[in-house]
């Protein structure tokens, strides 16, 4: 039978691209958009050996007026930290000068060039988008990274992060994987599948030494499933006989094994030497051929006998070492005898300049230990504090794990291996981590050994979720701490308050009032009283010796947090809690200002996972403030850094933002989601919230009934904090609403206790208010208005003159009451209360007053959220590369957002945002000054 070849088919990779005109297709029109300013990410996904590489390769040649950057993942390199990003990244690091001063910092330091504190991951990620978006500017670029499922974790996280970043640069990227994995999941992907029978047959035939009989031929193609490698491979190791007979080739599901043995069945054919240097040459990742050749001569051959005996083609030593495939690379390495395999370690770690690369030296030594070694392990050891100084976490626990492994003296091992426990928790590897305190605990420990295992137990239980589980765990620790270490224990009773709050109503063990009383007895560590420690005594007051007492510490502790003095590492930790003490101080200012310096000093650090937290925080200072612009900004920054990083954080920002602005349609579906998604999650304090966000929607809308039992559930939800206080106002006015005097006054008892000891206009204005409702009516109102008057808390007041307003109107006093009701209702409308404004207008008919329209829409709603932030920035006079730096955006994007903006609005300069915008932006006022006077905003 003569075989017939097809044009166009040859040998690989070529022949791979066989039948792959759709898929070119997609990759070229990637391409040409890219080189256009439309940013495009693409996922080349299939079956090892399907032709994803070859694809990869035909659009790198074709395009020769880009800048191409390649890197590979290599499976013997996946815990080494950022190996594939310094492949990708090396051509640029000219470059790095020219980025803000954060992210060359963040790149030098991961990259080795300098030392300092380990950068946060996404700061790092931010970095290598703005390096790419710079190198973009003078050409296109094409970032090719193939192999992706062997990409270090820290790289994958970067890449994934710069990759959803992307939207009008220069740049395509494109990833080759087998599947993706969770850093890329969700972004454009082209699936790779096998070739069409057809196509199948021409290309085995293309690759075939001698004719194919056609039943073996068929029967190939069919258990092949047209894998294109599997076609093209597997024939070179057939006879003729073979060839002309019958056989099973192949078992479904199976094909990658198959391949490798088809390519192993190869190496075994080579000669000793030859065999050697393919092992070297695996062994070996980063394809460097002196480190290859030093490494052969070592072992006693030399490259150029071993290559002159052929490698069947597997292999190719030019500017680098580079396999045929990387089946090949796993093919030789684990079929290898371990005995080679270690004493080929041996001399690559030999070879390997402990100066510039320790690390990999390290790692070659510990491959080629039969036995414990202390003196492999210390290197280790200190591999992990180099890579955790570069931000490679995983690195870092990798390196320690082994060190374990390799340490002979029993205390040594367990110490080692509670610091492999905490590098995996830090990195998010939290079966390793419990693996490895499981480790620890068999052996002889003493207290504080003990104490650390369940501090870290409680650590990885508080970093999976802010649910239930973490705060018992943080108690029992801090408790077990209390005699070894007073600080650390103090520290920890923190972190079981913050735990604990989260938990809230979910917490079966560990709730604040056990935590807060462990907290008060526990003994004072020497030395200054920090920040933190104002803190936790002023918290655990709360519950222990009542609000009384308590307010004045409260105060303290929080403007501790917004001083300058504290220190940046207490603002990260406990930021977030100094803003919830001054909330259930009831003072504003300092919510507003403890939140802005937590937001500051992490947008200084980098620490984006804080950040998370901290902008969802000053969202619901900002809505509760009434600027709704602002808010609406920081809940589209909230959502950003929560994409970036992965940290779950509920929207709680968002909740207080829906509830009082009142859209039915998008604060109550809200509600539920957050409802069932914190109460699978253990977040009580979650649930509080979208309770009393309910209570307040309804009470908008007039729904009292309604809006009675939501703002009871919220009520009567733990802890009895801020929130559980925030509800007891709803419920006091839904229950005089609903004709329910019993449940007025208790409720507006309850509240009195939450305001008791509080001095500020908030709390008394709220209580004051809460009286009219429940009785007192127009003195209490009054004194309501006056009390928020000269406040930021413009929802308050304008609601303070609704409720008088209908009071008055009940009572018959209609010119007063249409007083009070246009005062609201301008108001509502400026603020953005909708369903507030709506139930102000049936009010202002029911007295016979105009009823005003529903107001103009103020300029700038039609923005987006981000592009209203970005708007708000530019008015403020950032430049476009500082306002990518905040929003995790590139300055190119944020100018494509920039002229979307400038088109809604009617301008075309960044001046005229000044007129173009209505003034608001509290997170750009710096906190009053405690006791200076404030401008009326009522």
């Amino acid at each position: 039978m003569a075989r017939q070849r097809r044009k166009g088919v040859g040998p690989w990779p070529d022949g791979a691209l066989l039948g792959r005109r759709e898929e070119i297709a997609t990759l070229d029109r990637s391409v040409a958009a890219a080189r256009e300013g439309d940013s495009r990410v693409l996922v080349v996904a299939g079956a090892a050996g399907v032709g994803k590489s070859a694809l990869l390769e035909h659009v790198a040649r074709s395009a020769d007026d880009m800048r191409v950057l390649r890197a590979a993942g290599v499976e013997s390199e996946m815990e080494l930290a950022f190996a594939a990003l310094h492949q990708l990244c090396m051509p640029l690091l000219d470059r790095l000068q020219r980025l803000p001063g954060p992210q060359c910092a963040a790149l030098q330091t991961v990259f080795g060039v300098r030392a300092g504190p380990a950068p946060d991951r996404f700061l790092v990620g931010l970095a290598v988008l703005s390096l790419m978006s710079d190198a973009a500017e003078e050409r296109p670029v094409l970032c090719v990274v193939d192999d992706a499922q062997w990409l270090d974790r820290a790289s994958a996280q970067v890449l994934g992060f710069v990759a959803r970043r992307l939207l009008a640069e220069r740049i395509v990227v494109l990833f080759g994987t087998r599947r993706p994995g969770h850093e890329l999941r969700g972004l454009p992907e082209v699936e790779i599948t096998g070739l069409s029978a057809p196509d199948s047959r021409a290309l085995l035939e293309s690759a075939s030494p001698a004719p194919l009989d056609e039943h073996v031929r068929d029967r190939i193609v069919a258990e092949s499933d047209g894998n294109p490698l599997a076609l093209l491979e597997l024939p070179r190791g057939l006879t003729v006989t073979q060839m002309a007979g019958g056989f099973g080739l192949l078992q479904a599901g199976a094909l990658p094994g198959h391949i490798e043995e088809s390519f192993l069945s190869r190496v075994e054919s080579l000669p000793a030497d030859s065999r050697r240097l393919l092992l070297v040459a695996a062994a070996e990742p980063t394809g460097d051929p002196t480190l290859v050749r030093r490494a052969v001569e070592l072992l006693g051959m030399t490259q150029a006998r071993a290559m002159a005996n052929g490698t069947d083609g597997l292999l190719t030593v030019d500017a680098r070492v580079t396999f045929r495939h990387p089946l090949v690379r796993s093919a030789v390495y684990r079929a290898a005898d371990p005995a080679d395999r270690r004493a080929v370690h041996s001399a690559l770690a030999a070879v390997t300049d402990a100066r510039t690369d320790p690390d990999r030296r390290a790692w070659h030594l510990a491959s080629a230990a039969i036995e414990p070694d202390d003196a492999v392990a210390a290197e280790l050891e200190h591999s992990a504090d180099r890579a955790q100084a570069r931000g490679g976490l995983t690195a870092a626990a990798a390196f320690l794990q082994r060190a374990v492994e390799l340490t002979a003296d029993p205390a040594r091992r367990t110490d080692r291996a509670l610091s492999a426990a905490r590098a995996s928790v830090a990195a998010g590897a939290f079966g390793p981590a419990l693996e490895l305190l499981a480790l620890a605990e068999t052996a002889e420990l003493d207290e504080f050994g003990r104490a650390r295992i369940d501090l870290l137990r409680a650590e990885a239980a508080f970093a999976q979720r802010h649910g239930s589980d973490a705060p018992p765990l943080l108690l029992r620790a801090a408790r077990t701490l209390e005699p070894l270490d007073a600080r650390l224990a103090r520290d920890t009773y923190l972190d079981a308050w913050s735990a604990a709050l989260f938990a809230g109503s979910s917490a079966t063990a560990g709730d604040l009032h056990e935590v807060s009383a462990a907290a008060a007895a526990a003994p004072r560590p020497e030395g200054p009283v920090r920040a933190g420690d104002l803190l936790l005594d002023a918290l655990a007051l709360l519950f222990t010796d009542g609000r009384d007492t308590a307010v004045p510490m409260l105060e303290r502790a929080a403007s501790a947090f917004a001083a300058d003095e504290v220190t940046g590492e207490e603002v990260l930790r406990w930021g977030w809690l100094a803003t919830a003490a001054a909330a259930s101080a009831w003072d504003f200012e300092l919510c507003l200002a403890t939140a802005l310096r937590q937001v500051d000093v992490a947008r200084q650090a980098g620490a984006l996972a804080v950040l998370a937290v901290g902008v969802n925080v000053l969202e619901q200072v900002a809505a509760l403030a009434g600027d709704f612009g602002t808010a609406t900004s920081l809940e589209a920054e909230a959502d950003a850094v929560r994409e970036a990083t992965g940290t779950h954080v509920a929207h709680y920002g968002a909740l207080v933002l829906a509830a009082l602005r009142g859209r039915e349609s998008e604060a109550l579906p809200l509600v539920d989601a957050t409802i069932a998604e914190a109460t699978a999650e253990g977040e009580g304090t979650a649930v509080q919230y979208a309770r009393w966000a309910r209570s307040v929607v309804l009470n908008a809308l007039g729904r009292y009934d309604e809006a009675l039992d939501a703002a009871r559930a919220a009520a009567d939800d733990m802890p009895e904090l801020f929130v559980s206080a925030w509800a007891l106002a709803e419920l006091v006015e839904a229950a005089s609403r609903s004709g329910d005097e019993r449940g007025t006054a208790e409720a507006l008892e309850r509240l009195r206790a939450h305001v008791r000891g509080s001095q500020g206009p908030w709390g008394l204005g709220v209580e004051a208010r809460s009286r009219g409702l429940a009785g007192d009516g127009g003195d209490a109102f009054r004194e309501a208005v006056e009390y928020f008057r000269g406040t930021r808390l413009r929802p308050d007041l304008a609601r303070t003159h609704l409720v008088y307003g209908e009071w008055l109107r009940r009572r018959g006093r209609r010119s007063e009451a249409r007083t009070q009701l246009r005062i609201a209702h301008d108001l509502f409308v400026s603020i953005g209360m909708e369903a507030f404004a709506a139930r102000t207008r049936r009010e202002l008919r029911a007295v016979g007053a105009a009823v005003p329209g529903r107001g103009a829409v103020p300029a700038g709603d039609e923005l987006t959220a981000q592009e209203r932030q970005i708007a708000l920035m530019v008015r403020e006079g950032m430049t476009n590369p500082e306002i990518a730096a905040r929003l995790f955006l590139s300055p190119r994007t944020v100018e494509w957002h920039l002229r979307r903006v400038f088109g809604k609005l009617s301008i075309s300069s960044r001046r005229q945002l000044r007129s173009a915008l209505a003034p608001d932006g509290i997170v750009t006022l710096p906190a009053r000054p405690r006791g200076a006077a404030e401008p009326s905003m009522g």
